[in-house]
């Protein structure tokens, strides 16, 4: 099993950037495909970004396309998000998430296997 704590969340401002971070402990987080959601009041989780066991693949929700990047220091047991030119539909709370059997990434919420308790980003127009 692997344990997820997201950090880096916060109140920033149309346009500006945050860094998420997802620390993982209890197994190494590169035994994983690992992935970022999100959740907005009153809607759905959605998939946002993924990244493959060894960072060579990644992959993208068409909304954040071009504005975040996913990316992974496996000897550090971390995965970040780093969330550039920021909109107000951005705001939601951020979820990490780990898959241990895939061999593809994922962008279903259901073929994850373990996910920390999420980090509040907030953009104010």
């Amino acid at each position: 099993q692997v344990q997820l704590v997201e950090s880096g969340g916060g109140l920033v401002q149309a346009g500006g950037s945050l860094r998420l971070s997802c620390a993982a402990s209890g197994r190494t987080v590169g035994s994983y495909i690992m992935g970022w959601f999100r959740q907005a009041p009153g809607k759905e989780r959605e998939f946002v970004a993924s990244i493959s066991r060894s960072g060579g693949s990644t992959d993208y929700a068409d909304s954040v396309k071009g504005r975040f990047t996913i990316s992974r220091e496996n000897a550090k047991n971390t995965v970040y998000l780093q969330m550039n030119s920021l909109k107000p539909e951005d705001t939601a709370v951020y979820y990490c998430t780990a898959d241990a059997s895939a061999s593809v990434l994922s962008t279903r919420r259901n073929g994850y296997d373990y996910w920390g308790q999420g980090t509040q980003v907030t953009v104010s127009s």
